[in-house]
């Protein structure tokens, strides 16, 4: 059964650093694209980043000056380094992987989502 576990998340304080991680269990990872989006209570659900197959990665324009994500298709693994924190950047992060045919998605994951807190 596929699978998106994240790890990395917890408690930081404002200004440190923090990686994530999502390694997918079950599909052929290679083939995905993936995200990392963030879901802070009460609001809407944000993309964070993507990263195609290829490598080519997106950000918000809010965060591309302190998030970095990564992939190790031989790991079967997503990262997102998060740097310079702000308390604003509290939020569920959940990793997301989409299966593109053109421009249709075909398949596509959640996880379960981690819990980073930033204190002021």
């Amino acid at each position: 059964q596929a699978q998106l576990v994240e790890s990395g998340g917890g408690l930081v304080q404002a200004g440190g650093s923090l990686t994530l991680s999502c390694t997918a269990r079950s599909i052929r990872f290679s083939r995905y694209t993936m995200a990392w989006y963030r879901q802070a209570p009460g609001k809407q659900r944000d993309l964070v980043t993507s990263i195609t197959t290829d490598g080519t990665t997106t950000y918000a324009d809010s965060l591309k000056d302190r998030f970095t994500s990564s992939r190790d298709n031989a790991k079967g693994t997503v990262y997102l380094q998060m740097n310079s924190v702000k308390p604003e950047d509290t939020a569920v992060y959940l990793c997301n992987a989409k299966y593109f045919s053109g421009l249709i998605v075909r398949d596509e994951y959640w996880g379960q989502g981690t819990q980073v807190t930033v204190s002021s």
